[in-house]
Parts: structure tokens; sequence; C-alpha cells
């Protein structure tokens, strides 16, 4: 169940001051625990130190900071990828994961507690969907990293656990917080959110969204394989999802991303390739070939080196922009969900 309590972190700047006024208190005093939240990242009331000590202590009462709390840290000996568990107040679990490219720091954060689209290279989805994420426990994700790792993040990806589209608004609001000049202040340029493609979000996105990249889980060259991989593909059909987004395109003029597991025998081959860089033909896009990392519960697993680099190479001689995905956390729990699983089969067991 989604908790009922207040939180300044779900709160942007002006909203902050006007729940002060709504407790009794100067707007200014509510713009300083803001300020405390998103731009030093506070932990506790008793880090504020310029408010009376009195004040911390009711607040503590009123408006309990409503923060996750590390569960777990797995460390990549291999490229240094750190993949978080954390603990919600209600005691729901989530993943994060902070990963170090040569542009800077970026967190993969999560928007649902589990997920209730079903992908079959997924680990988040196995135990279902459990409640969506508040804005502010999506904005705890990426301020708890900077706080342990003491590390400035210039990007978001929002591809963890959970659909965004599911989780529309909340999602919007963590962006638009994420954003805020007088908090973290974070380019929209430099957020990524991802979907499946759930078509009725898709087309509010293209009307109401700011400038971040919107990428889509694609996955497959066509429908047939794509039903095997992910079940929106059973309500949703390539050529409606492919006619919104070019739809977005004529709208905002950006480029979209096509995330492209590519899984072992499953839609990797050249003409696999072939169909797909011909659905593509036109669209103003960039495909990311993304090698699928191993599920225990799942058979799917990503082909080798050569056969990735075959699939990129008829791509590129189809004019269609991509890249290849830095493989990372191979060494840990590296696909979406697979920690927070392993943590909760390990308790069960336990107890």
């Amino acid at each position: 169940m989604q908790t009922a309590v207040p939180s300044w972190m779900d709160l942007t700047e002006s909203e902050a001051a006007d729940r002060a006024k709504e407790l009794g208190l100067p707007g200014f005093r509510g713009r300083q625990v803001w300020a405390w939240l998103h731009r030093k990242h506070a932990a506790s009331y008793e880090e504020m130190t310029d408010l009376p000590q009195t004040l911390r202590e009711e607040l503590q009462e009123t408006m309990p900071l409503m923060l996750p709390m590390s569960a777990g840290v797995q460390r990549s000996r291999i490229d240094g990828t750190v993949k978080y568990l954390f603990e919600l107040p209600d005691g729901c679990l989530i993943e994060s994961v902070l990963m170090q490219y040569q542009h800077g720091f970026t967190v993969c954060i999560s928007s649902q507690v589990g997920c209730r689209m079903g992908c079959k290279f997924c680990a988040s989805t196995l135990d279902g969907w459990e409640r969506d994420l508040t804005p502010g426990e999506m904005l705890g994700q990426v301020y708890a990293i900077e706080r342990e790792e003491q590390i400035p993040v210039s990007h978001i990806v929002v591809m963890g656990c959970g659909e965004p589209f599911d989780n529309y608004d909340n999602v919007l609001r963590f962006l638009t917080i994420l954003h805020e000049p007088k908090g973290q202040n974070m380019s929209y340029r430099n957020m990524t959110v991802s979907t499946c493609g759930l078509l009725e979000p898709l087309k509010r996105w293209t009307k109401e969204a700011p400038p971040v990249t919107l990428a889509i889980s694609l996955h497959a060259p066509n429908d047939v394989i794509r039903r095997t991989l992910m079940p929106i593909a059973n309500r949703v059909s390539m050529e409606a999802l492919l006619e919104a987004c070019r739809a977005y395109v004529r709208a905002t003029n950006r480029r979209i991303t096509f995330e492209y597991a590519l899984a072992e025998g499953v839609n990797d081959s050249r003409a696999n390739a072939e169909e797909l860089a011909e659905r593509l033909k036109g669209l103003l896009c960039h495909v990311n070939l993304i090698p699928v990392n191993p599920v225990t519960e799942r058979k799917l697993k990503g082909p080798e080196q050569k056969r990735v680099q075959a699939f990129r190479k008829v791509l590129e001689e189809k004019h269609v922009p991509v890249t290849v995905r830095r493989e990372l956390g191979t060494d840990i729990d590296g696909a979406c969900g697979q920690l927070r699983r392993r943590y909760r089969l390990e308790t069960e067991v336990n107890q």
C-alpha cells in the first residue's frame, strides 16, 4: 500500500514553503528543509543545523523523513559498477545502480516496487508488482548514492525495477523536482526515461514531457519475436508503437533511443538485424544493443561478441545509428531485480 504520510521529498521548493505555512510555520522554514534535502542531501533533521532544536524534534513527529535505507551493496571488481539494495520505510525493497562513464556518474533508479510487465529477460517482474514509488522515493535513491559514495551524479536513467509509464505522474514529478534550479539542478538533457511501449502514456508524454531522452524497449524486429519476450506486445503491435514513436519525433524533433536486448538464438541473427533496420528506416533514432545479463530463472543468455558485432555491422550498413552498451555488473547481480529477488529468497529461507 502506498504511504499516506506526506514527505518533503515529494514537494517542489514553493510547495515546501506552502506546506510549512500549513503547519503554522513561516514559509522560509519549508524552504530551509527543502534545501537541506534536495541540495545538501541531509539524511535526518538533526543535520539541519539552522533549524531550532525544538522545531527539528517537532518535524520528526509531524513529518518524518521517508528516506530509503541501504540494505545491501554489491561492487563490481571488473568495471566499478555499484548495485544498491534499498529498504523503504514500509519494508519494500528496491534496487539502484551507479555506473561511471567518461561523462561522469550515472544512476539507474527504480520507479516501482516490482513490475507487472512480465518481460522475459528481467528479474524484477518475477514476483510481480507491489506498488508505485513516490517522487521522493525516486529522488531518495539518487541522493543516498551521492551521500554514500561522495560523488556528484550528473545523469539519471529511469530503467530500474518497474515500468516508468505505469507510474507516469510520479515519474514526471520526480524529473521536475530533480531539475529544480535551487535543488539538484540536473539538466533535462541528462535524464533518460525508458518504457516498454504503453501507448496512451506515450501519447501524453509526447505532449507534456520535458526534453529528456526517451528510450523504447523494443528488443525484437517483429511482433512474433516480441510477443515471446514481452507480454505488452500482445496488446500493442510494433506498428502501432512505431507510429506513436514517429508522432513523438514529429512533435518534439527529438531522437528516440531503441533498447535492444540481444538474446542468443532469439533475436540476434543477421536476418533479425536486417528486418530491424527496415522497420526503423527514416525514423530519427538510435539503437542501443544490450547483450542480456543471464537471469537464474530464465533461459536467455547474451550472444558471443562476434555475433553482437555482426548485428551491429548490419545496422551500420543500413545507416541506422547504433552502439553496443558496455556490459556492466557481470560479476554481480547485473540484471534488473536480481539482487532484490536473491535477498528476499535468502530472507525467507532464514526465517
